[in-house]
């Protein structure tokens, strides 16, 4: 075992590999998360309500999570069809654009210990 880096915060592992990063509380899993996440799928593990709903409001990113797998981020699983790629900007249009094009979409996931199998 490895003790995580900087380094390791930037880097997406295409591997069974875990950087762990113990915090003193929300507000810091909050910035952690939003400085060095991919903003694509987040969650948080918790009995406390409060801190659920400001983690949904502040975590920036395109799908966050409570108390469920982060394997629900899916178009599949959100009804939208075969997943046919990704992406984390907010907006990604090209050439005319029309409002639906100007509008970003954060999914927000509620559960109670789910997974996806």
């Amino acid at each position: 075992m490895l003790t995580a880096t900087e380094e390791d915060w930037y880097t997406e592992y295409l591997a069974p590999v875990l950087a762990i990063k113990v915090v003193d509380g929300l507000d810091e899993a909050i910035a952690h998360i939003n400085q060095y996440g991919s903003h694509h799928t987040d969650a948080i593990v918790t009995e406390n309500y409060t801190k659920a709903r400001r983690f949904l409001a502040e975590v920036d990113s395109s799908s966050v999570m409570v108390n469920a797998s982060t394997r629900f981020a899916d178009g599949f699983e959100y009804g939208l069809g075969a997943e046919i790629g990704i992406s984390t900007d907010k907006i990604h249009a090209r050439g005319p654009v029309g409002l639906e094009g100007l509008t970003s979409q954060k999914w927000i996931v509620l559960g109670d210990g789910q997974i996806r199998q």
